[in-house]
């Protein structure tokens, strides 16, 4: 299961969203600043209880703005 927590503002948001969808990959996008449990979920993600975003989650790795490299070695171990 792929989450990406983000907001429709942020450019770095709309990045990974269209790198997963240009992979055909399901994932769900929790938008942090329209819904406050999405918000709370991220908080809940990091000690310091920032809303860190975008933070993409893959099943338990959590990836804080990962490069390309690393996000594409997440999701071929997932596949």
């Amino acid at each position: 299961m792929i989450k990406l927590y983000g907001a429709e503002r942020c450019h770095k948001t709309q990045y990974y969203k269209t790198f997963l969808e240009t992979r055909n990959l399901d994932y769900a996008f929790l938008d942090v600043e329209q819904n406050e449990d999405f918000a709370e979920e991220l908080r809940n993600l990091y000690e310091n209880r920032k809303l860190n975003f975008p933070t993409i989650t893959i099943n338990q790795k959590k990836l804080r703005n990962p490069s390309d490299k690393e996000l594409q070695k997440w999701i071929d171990k997932l596949l």
